[in-house]
């Protein structure tokens, strides 16, 4: 691996730590309130149009797949 290459390497690990640093204090830092904006913002996405509705939760299907997944190929 060239030097530069190295560098480059550990400059984004020093960056990563700092951002993860700031990211945990940032969490910390929510009050309730925060965290029920943040959540209604998740929630209040829009659907891409043309979806067809939803007759399911899904998990039925999930568990289907997870179940192909544990069986030995």
């Amino acid at each position: 691996m060239s030097t530069d290459l190295k560098r480059w390497r550990m400059q984004w690990d020093k960056a990563t730590l700092s951002l993860e640093a700031v990211h945990r204090r940032e969490l910390q830092a929510m009050t309730d309130d925060d965290v029920r904006r943040a959540v209604a913002d998740l929630f209040s996405v829009p659907l891409p149009a043309g979806l067809p509705p939803r007759l399911t939760s899904g998990l039925v299907e999930q568990q289907r797949l997870f179940a192909k997944l544990r069986r030995p190929a």
